[in-house]
């Protein structure tokens, strides 16, 4: 019963090609992420595009996520070598935080310029990530700017444009965008669920059924039945038709409308009304399938 994930892969080989570009004049790659998702929300080619540079992973909407996970991740990251933290929509302490790590990450990397005697160069940074993770609002974080131009639009012409933040750190105005890998379904149906990619077209309700089938199997269901009085004994599509009524999403006729209580379903799983909850553990399968990338 897997759910069809279809995206328009327009520009895809167009970002590759400028992102390839972009990495070869950087020394450090800030890769962002989901917290609620880590491996999902990635793509393995920004970590292969990354190799022999310093790595900071920014787990975003750490706010969202089971914290206890989001802690076992970043020890996961540390462990690869990469500098990893996680952020949240709205901590204050956000930006201090973030230009702490990247001061470590380029630290690291003058050590070992020192080492083969170049002084005083500074360290280029680029974020990557794949479409709305938050690249642009990161780059307006660190550059102190109220909006940048997304890049993800075709035809914005690029020249590259450096932000200098710190004093020798010199930040890549442009993010580098590269598309989820889709070919496992269940990559496909986790960034379906966070709504991570708008370009997909997923139909609602089979993605709300989806979506309470996954926390069922994955005891993640309580702060839904909490919410919308389940018993957790139905099949996901009657919880859906369950919270229809509850919710009084109803035709003319009477009869349940599931796709409006479809829509309240992921909706208040996306903004965190069904409780903090990570879609992937780094134990296990996704640990699996971390190490047979490389």
């Amino acid at each position: 019963n897997e759910m069809n994930v279809q995206w328009y892969p327009g520009h895809m080989t167009k970002a590759r090609r400028e992102m390839e570009a972009d990495v070869r004049i950087v020394d450090m790659v800030i890769e962002l992420l989901d917290a609620r998702a880590p491996m999902a929300s990635g793509n393995p080619e920004i970590r292969r595009l990354g190799q022999g540079k310093e790595r900071v992973i920014v787990l975003n909407k750490s706010d969202l996520a089971d914290a206890a996970t989001t802690a076992a991740w970043i020890r996961c990251f540390q462990a690869e070598g990469a500098h990893c933290i996680a952020m949240d929509a709205r901590g204050s302490g956000n930006r201090k935080l973030l230009m702490r790590t990247i001061e470590a990450a380029a630290a690291a990397k003058r050590e070992r310029d020192k080492k083969r005697g170049i002084l005083n160069r500074p360290v280029r940074a680029m974020v990557a990530g794949i479409p709305n993770v938050g690249k642009s609002t990161l780059i307006n974080m660190l550059s102190g700017r109220s909006s940048a131009k997304t890049g993800n639009k075709p035809g914005v012409t690029r020249g590259n444009q450096w932000i200098r933040f710190q004093q020798s750190i010199e930040l890549l105005d442009t993010p580098g965008i590269l598309w989820p890998k889709f070919e496992d379904p269940a990559i496909g149906e986790k960034i379906a669920f966070l709504g991570s990619v708008n370009e997909m077209i997923v139909d609602k309700t089979e993605l709300a059924v989806t979506l309470l089938a996954f926390l069922e199997t994955n005891g993640k269901l309580e702060g839904a039945k909490e919410r919308y009085q389940l018993k957790g004994t139905e099949t996901a599509a009657e919880m859906l038709t369950e919270i229809a009524r509850l919710r009084g999403c109803l035709m003319a006729g009477g009869e349940p409308d599931t796709e409006k209580a479809a829509g309240i379903v992921i909706n208040e799983f996306r903004s965190g009304a069904l409780g903090r909850i990570s879609l992937e553990e780094p134990e296990g399968e996704a640990h699996g399938t971390q190490n047979t990338e490389g």
